[in-house]
């Protein structure tokens, strides 16, 4: 069932009539998102701070102490693939224009502040490519020249509806063809020794490519899922051989050319094998210089298992000194008919949750935006994103997954610190900043079939709330 766009409207009549209302210091402002519900991101009932008081053994309660800080937020943000970009093109103007806004613009929108793109091809593009001819190691004939069809125009547009900002990161798929051991950008294959320092270089020419039009590149990953081989662009690194292309040519070569200020990030595969990859790169000290942080996805658990949150606090706590960053994620197995499946939805707020009360900085999403199939995708691997694009009717469909990312991206702004929160009863799942101008957002999950009671308790002060069954909340204060 497709999410109505009488619902959508609502949504965006709701975050004008709150962005008018400016709040009172002490006033708490409550927005939610209800499965069997038309709460959307919705402002709702919310009930005033009062002098707290010792609470009950029986009570439902989430503590808040804004005196114990944490990490510094970096953003929330969707990757500007090849496909979303090829989508996006294909759009009404007036639709692209709702899309901008939906995603980028703080008042209006979700305010995305973050985002990932692509080192030439991956498999959410149309067909897999280069910037360079084949057999080029001197890369000579190096031109962005595809991507300034969709991808660049997409980048500047999100930029500019974002407010002129957009921290933006790269990741590549798989390096060319011809510098590979299997001779094939698909189905894994490692970089050639020979090839090394012609790939580091590869990267310096693309963020000076993208400089070059406008777009900042804050930093780059050195390969996306370095430990799968997959159908579609893919490149295999064990820990020893990222520890040492990182040391011996990334690292000084991005110092080399000028670009020692941009931030690398290791591994950009699954929390499953996190601690290892980090153990390796970490304890070599010529490496570890060279890394901003790590980069982590969550696909361990599609095989039935759980979410591995306690391998990113392994490494939070191991190396505290180096950043965490979520870089990718996404439900698959594309089905037009699961468009409002809320589990999809939940999968994101207790991964956002957990991810950031155990250190991480920042959140990306995968697609911003794919089609009515779940592409374009040249190997067939189809999946969903939060917004799809009906192509044949030129409509838009938010997903579930949209509002939950936004009770988040929408509220938590760059450089904002975690606050400690804990929730007394298992039924809630909370975490809380604190941003740069003193105001305090809570975010909420109830993955349970019951509305749930429960007693904000912030320092002195408590505000009993109810969360609707299978919702989430935001509380601004």
């Amino acid at each position: 069932m497709k999410i109505t766009k009488q619902i959508h409207l609502l949504f965006l009549m709701a975050v004008l009539c709150s962005a008018q209302q400016p709040a009172k210091p002490k006033d708490i402002m409550v927005y939610t998102t209800a499965e069997k519900m038309e709460y959307r991101l919705t402002r709702t009932a919310a009930s005033p701070f009062l002098p707290s008081v010792q609470p009950l053994e029986t009570e439902l309660c989430i503590f808040v102490n804004p005196e114990k800080t944490f990490q510094t937020f970096l953003g929330i943000g969707g990757a500007i693939t090849d496909a979303s970009a090829e989508v996006f093109a294909k759009l009404p103007v007036a639709k692209q224009q709702e899309l901008l806004r939906a995603y980028y613009d703080r008042t209006t929108g979700i305010g995305y502040t973050l985002a990932r793109t692509t080192i030439h091809s991956s498999d959410f593009s149309s067909g897999s490519y280069t910037y360079v001819k084949e057999g080029d190691k001197e890369l000579k004939t190096f031109s962005i020249e595809h991507d300034k069809l969709f991808r660049i125009p997409l980048i500047k547009q999100a930029t500019k509806a974002a407010g002129g900002t957009l921290t933006l990161f790269a990741s590549p798929w798989s390096p060319p063809a011809f510098m590979k051991n299997n001779k094939n950008m698909l189905k894994g294959g490692k970089l050639l020794p020979e090839y090394y320092e012609s790939w580091a270089t590869y990267f310096t020419k693309f963020i000076k490519a993208y400089e070059t039009e406008g777009i900042p590149v804050w930093g780059i990953t050195v390969q996306n899922e370095p430990m799968a081989t997959q159908k579609w662009e893919s490149c295999i690194y064990t820990a020893e051989e990222e520890r040492d292309f990182l040391k011996l040519y990334l690292g000084p070569v991005m110092k080399q050319q000028g670009l020692a200020e941009k931030n690398i990030v290791v591994w950009d595969h699954n929390r499953d094998l996190l601690n290892q990859r980090v153990n390796v790169i970490y304890g070599d000290p010529d490496a570890a210089k060279y890394a901003w942080g790590t980069g982590f996805h969550w696909y361990e658990s599609w095989s039935g298992g759980k979410q591995m949150f306690e391998n990113v606090r392994a490494v939070y706590e191991a190396f505290p000194d180096k950043n965490l960053l979520f870089t990718e994620g996404c439900a698959d197995s594309f089905n037009p008919e699961r468009y409002q499946y809320w589990p999809n939805a939940e999968r994101y707020g207790e991964s956002m949750i957990n991810d950031f009360n155990n250190g991480t900085v920042g959140w990306t999403d995968w697609n911003i935006l794919l089609d009515e199939k779940g592409g374009p995708n040249h190997v067939g691997n189809f999946c969903f994103a939060p917004v799809h694009a009906n192509l044949a009717t030129g409509e838009l469909i938010y997903t579930p997954s949209f509002y939950y990312i936004g009770h988040f991206s929408k509220f938590i702004r760059p450089n904002a610190k975690r606050v400690s929160t804990v929730s007394s009863r298992s039924q809630l799942q909370s975490t809380s900043f604190m941003n740069a101008d003193g105001s305090m957002v809570t975010v909420v999950l109830n993955q349970s079939d019951a509305p749930v009671t429960y007693r904000l308790i912030v320092g002195a002060n408590s505000a009993q709330q109810n969360i609707p069954a299978r919702g989430i909340q935001t509380i601004v204060y």
